[in-house]
């Protein structure tokens, strides 16, 4: 991409995806409930659908923020994901997911946990690829784009500073190893 050209880019509205799936015995833990791992693959393949679907490339996940499970969710209920773009870099896209449990009885829906996921576009030959850039239309999209910026530069921070302690301690550990 030469200096002079213009980036593309695409609507919030042009990757969201929704997926949802029945739970069934086999996804349940000791506990009776949905086992945590299962709801966390489910969170990534939806979200991968969507950052694909923004950057019409293959893409990979590099880092999933926390993840709280707020309440449990049990086995005979739906549960419904939903992803979109908050943020995107040169290669990389957050995307943030809300799961929900519904009660397929009553229709009762209830938020059960979200999380950010990163994802980096990867090109023919493996290597991070451009992605287009995002346009947050919505306040709420604006919002999301803003609090995913400051999560952003968090991230990076904390790489940077675990970076440093990397080289320290393998420094400090040079200094003490026996000449051979």
């Amino acid at each position: 991409m030469s200096g002079s050209a213009v980036r593309a880019a695409l609507p919030v509205s042009a990757s969201r995806h929704e997926s949802s799936a029945l739970m069934m015995p086999e996804d349940a833990n000791l506990l009776g409930n949905v086992f945590g791992g299962a709801v966390m693959a489910l969170m990534d393949k939806t979200a991968a659908v969507c950052a694909m679907r923004h950057a019409r490339q293959q893409c990979v996940t590099v880092s999933v923020d926390r993840i709280e499970f707020r309440e449990p969710i049990h086995v005979g209920e739906l549960v419904v994901l939903k992803a979109s773009v908050n943020f995107v870099g040169r290669s990389s896209m957050e995307v943030g997911v809300r799961v929900e449990a519904e009660d397929l009885r009553t229709g009762l829906r209830r938020h059960t946990n979200s999380c950010y996921l990163t994802f980096v576009a990867i090109d023919a030959a493996g290597r991070p690829a451009e992605v287009p850039a995002i346009i947050a239309e919505s306040h709420e999209e604006r919002r999301r784009y803003e609090a995913a910026q400051a999560r952003r530069a968090r991230r990076l921070d904390e790489r940077a500073a675990e970076a440093q302690h990397t080289r320290a301690h393998a420094a400090a550990h040079a200094a003490t190893e026996p000449a051979t």
